[in-house]
């Protein structure tokens, strides 16, 4: 009998125990979705194959992709299409050659020379947010007041959003993710703010700085007016979501082994493994961007997927894999983690890897050297998880600090 997916992740130190059975059983298990059957590739050397393999589509509006089988009542075909015209630029679920259409462009914001090149304005927008907190502290919760902020000023920084229109975006970014209880439409009412306020932006392409993403794309004429708004906005949503996650799960994986934070804070240069650890670690996107479909029949293992066959790859599971990395389950800064798949893999391997990379070297280090003492003020059990949906991560996280005179 198949097991039933999705799992939901209920801790941030431990897995779904389903995750190691399965991967001891086989690298492929066929599982029951609430709208029909899908596979889930469990091992690391079968994801990193099957993720640059060009029989699969990572497309949603391909018959038998698993999305539409997450809910036994899938919608219509032409609410997928109608959805799809409304993410027009959401390059990432686009197959070659139009998946490269958009990439090629988008690409050369995001190099690692350039990344290296905007360190100094991550320092100081990182450095600007702990200065807040010191001045209302020496309490804060740490989503609310640094790990969700950082990224989106991050990620505008990038886009060549203008200086003046950034705290909006922070305050529609929170509005969104932290709604009021009382007010049940003000996430939508956000993101449909974001999205009008950045159609504005893009009308005034021509005054973005040259080497940012928006001159860039708009620049190159290759996409038309509502795929440059999406890609934008895309890029916006995308370059927050999970790195607010992983900041906060880093500094709460961190306060839970001091030892290894000690050892940071002794050999500095140790941070951008240790950041690698923590995405091997933690996987919080886990199978939510390794959606695919085969386009022809594909075997894994003992088992052949079949042409029309959803998959996804078990992100958290293939990077616990015991046969690249040694006592997985361990949480280890000394370890070389660096075949981590918390990326992706292939042509879809995430663009903004360098930038991720950076931001959370960056944010780690800044909050540990700043804040002495820094302690989590909440127990495991009073800790406020997502525990479902994309990514895994804290809703909020008390901290707190010893007092600077």
């Amino acid at each position: 009998m198949n097991r039933s997916f999705p799992v939901d992740r209920t801790c941030p130190f431990t897995l779904p125990a389903d995750y190691a059975e399965m991967r001891s059983e086989a690298p492929a298990i066929r599982v029951s979705l609430p709208g029909g059957d899908a596979w889930l590739i469990t091992r690391h050397a079968e994801a990193k194959a099957l993720l640059k393999d060009t029989r699969v589509s990572t497309d949603p509006r391909t018959p038998g992709h698993p999305y539409a089988k997450l809910s036994a009542d899938p919608p219509p075909p032409e609410v997928v299409e109608a959805e799809a015209r409304f993410h027009a630029g959401e390059f990432v679920n686009l197959d070659p050659p139009e998946h490269g259409r958009f990439r090629g462009v988008l690409q050369s914001a995001f190099r690692r020379r350039h990344i290296e090149e905007l360190r100094p304005v991550i320092v100081r927008l990182a450095d600007d947010l702990v200065s807040a907190m010191i001045e209302r502290g020496p309490q804060a919760d740490l989503v609310r007041d640094f790990a969700l902020p950082l990224p989106v000023l991050v990620t505008c920084a990038v886009l060549g959003v203008p200086e003046e229109e950034r705290d909006f975006f922070a305050s529609a970014v929170r509005r969104a993710e932290h709604p009021p209880a009382d007010d049940p439409l003000a996430t939508v009412t956000a993101v449909f703010e974001m999205r009008d306020r950045v159609e504005r932006i893009v009308a005034a392409a021509d005054q973005a700085p040259p080497d940012s993403v928006i001159a860039v794309a708009a620049g190159s004429g290759a996409f038309d007016r509502d795929e440059l708004v999406g890609v934008v906005t895309f890029l916006l949503k995308a370059g927050y979501v999970t790195t607010n996650a992983m900041i906060s799960l880093g500094v709460l994986t961190l306060c839970r082994h001091p030892a290894q934070l000690a050892s940071l804070g002794a050999d500095p240069q140790r941070w951008a493994s240790a950041v690698d650890e923590l995405l091997r670690f933690l996987s919080v996107t886990d199978w939510y961007t390794f959606d695919r479909v085969a386009t022809e029949d594909i075997t894994v293992g003992d088992d052949v997927i079949r042409a029309g066959d959803g998959i996804f790859v078990l992100g958290a599971s293939i990077n616990h894999d015991e046969r690249v990395f040694a006592r997985a389950g361990e949480f280890d800064v000394q370890r070389d983690a660096r075949r981590h798949l918390a990326f992706g893999h292939g042509v879809h391997r995430c663009l903004g890897d360098h930038l991720a990379g950076a931001e959370l070297e960056i944010a780690l280090r800044t909050l540990f050297s700043r804040l002495p003492g820094l302690r989590i003020t909440a127990t495991d059990d009073e800790l406020d998880l997502r525990v479902s949906g994309d990514p895994f991560g804290l809703v909020s996280l008390p901290v707190a600090w010893e007092h600077l005179s």
